[in-house]
């Protein structure tokens, strides 16, 4: 699942996850869409944008982690606020990682497979 309010940036993703990296997506405007599309959805993994109008990232996160099953579901936050303090903030929240924006969209599915594969090593 990818959360992300603007259009041309989620346009780029959804040709970066789905035709590159060969994940099936769902794409969400925001936070409180991501509430709705969630459960019926099952992700396996959500991207968030940091920076979005209403419920930000984090908010959407805590948020997310309330619906059954999607308690523990990884979460990678997207920002172009690299902030070490900020990146501590988002993994102190139980975010596996966070990339960098602009991405590139050939090498976003490498990116995320890497942040899954050393989350995954740590546990």
């Amino acid at each position: 699942m990818y959360v992300e309010d603007d259009p041309d940036i989620r346009a780029i993703a959804e040709i970066a996850l789905q035709d590159v990296g060969g994940f099936t997506a769902a794409l969400c405007e925001s936070g409180a869409r991501a509430l709705e599309v969630a459960p019926g959805f099952d992700p396996e993994l959500v991207l968030l944008d940091v920076m979005m109008p209403g419920m930000d990232g984090p908010s959407t996160m805590r948020a997310l982690r309330q619906l059954p099953g999607l308690e523990t579901v990884p979460v990678i936050f997207m920002t172009a606020r690299l902030q070490r303090s900020e990146i501590q903030e988002y993994q102190a929240l139980g975010a596996v990682g966070v990339i960098p924006k602009p991405f590139d969209p050939m090498t976003l599915s490498e990116q995320i497979a890497e942040i899954l594969t050393r989350a995954r090593t740590c546990l």
